[in-house]
């Protein structure tokens, strides 16, 4: 089923001693607002953790290499496309399911007949046909993508391709991150040795003592509708996040686990939100002493829980479900709004294709 319902999210992780996303303007330091001594995440940092954990569990993935090579879109697009025309069986298939692109196939073919790769070539280099291809163009791709390309629709994409002009706009809007505490960098950069093809080099690793960063997202109906992002797409979202997170345990990513997270499930006629969650979270701690652990903080819910009680009494809120890691201590949480409990821990099935 698509998307019907308007969500807003907050994801939670802490990063301990460890550089949760260098900057490669800053000698790969991690990103900082040195006016306030917060660190930054972009969004980007967390949509690859997802998308290279669900690659890994077998989803094909849009935003991605080409045999360990980075490629642009149009190469992309190129090799999905021809996965499709080159199986005769597969691209049959998706003509008989899909009414409404048989329709435009069959006009810009036109009643030829032959092999679906040589003739969409074919259609390709006919300027009387443009229009047809393009529009042919557009509907193909937004079938690709509604049959399996799950990280489109998630978060969509501009789709800078000739030939195709439809935008996807992502219904999964993911903010950067920031830490909700001032945090310290490790002054002692820890000198690497980096091995290349043919020499060796020195570097430094960048990290950062200790941080509680949190990111704020929302999910849109409307969007939903136009990539085919449906609900079983949102929880494999919710478990992805938290997975992929855990997977990336490289050199510079060890060290970040993640804390909680919440979402608020809007009514099916609301078509609003409450906005940024983190403007309603405080985080309280003893200024005069250095953050080093979770425990040194305490994580206040109340003003968010206060604006839920008052969002579900004016009837535009129908669920909040959330998750927080079962063994880190929850007395650092306080006033924690009322939740449906949600396993994101569970592993999510290895994709199968066919």
């Amino acid at each position: 089923m698509i998307l019907n319902q308007n969500s807003d999210f907050i994801f939670g992780f802490e990063a301990k001693m460890t550089n949760p996303n260098g900057d490669p303007d800053q000698e790969n330091k991690p990103r900082m607002d040195y006016e306030t001594s917060t660190v930054l995440v972009s969004d980007a940092r967390r949509k690859r953790d997802i998308r290279d954990f669900l690659k890994r569990k077998g989803y094909p993935i849009f935003v991605d290499t080409l045999a360990d090579k980075k490629v642009p879109m149009d190469k992309m697009f190129e090799s999905i496309r021809d996965q499709w025309l080159n199986d005769e069986d597969n691209f049959t298939k998706l003509l008989n399911e899909e009414t409404i692109l048989q329709e435009k196939w069959n006009q810009l073919v036109d009643g030829q007949n032959g092999n679906f790769k040589e003739l969409y070539e074919k259609m390709s280099k006919d300027k009387k046909k443009k229009s047809l291809f393009v529009d042919f163009n557009n509907s193909f791709m937004t079938a690709i993508i509604k049959k399996s390309l799950i990280d489109i629709r998630l978060f969509g994409s501009a789709m800078a391709v000739e030939g195709i002009t439809r935008t996807f706009t992502g219904p999964v809007q993911i903010s950067w991150g920031y830490s909700l505490h001032p945090v310290e960098l490790v002054k002692s950069n820890t000198i690497t040795s980096i091995m290349n093809d043919d020499a060796s080099t020195f570097g430094k690793k960048h990290k950062l003592y200790y941080a509680l960063i949190t990111h704020y997202g929302t999910m849109n109906k409307y969007s939903a509708k136009l990539t085919g992002m449906t609900e079983q797409d949102r929880e494999i979202f919710r478990k992805a996040l938290i997975q992929g997170i855990m997977n990336n345990q490289t050199d510079s990513k060890q060290g970040q686990s993640p804390l909680f997270y919440l979402e608020i499930i809007y009514a099916k006629d609301f078509d609003g939100y409450i906005g940024d969650l983190r403007r309603f979270i405080q985080v309280h701690y003893n200024e005069e002493k250095s953050i080093r652990e979770i425990h040194h903080l305490t994580i206040d819910f109340s003003k968010l829980s206060s604006v839920i009680e008052e969002m579900k009494k004016n009837g535009y809120i129908d669920n909040v479900v959330g998750w927080f890691h079962p063994y880190v201590d929850d007395s650092i949480f306080r006033h924690m709004p009322e939740y449906v409990s949600l396993d994101l821990w569970q592993p999510i099935a290895n994709k199968v294709e066919g």
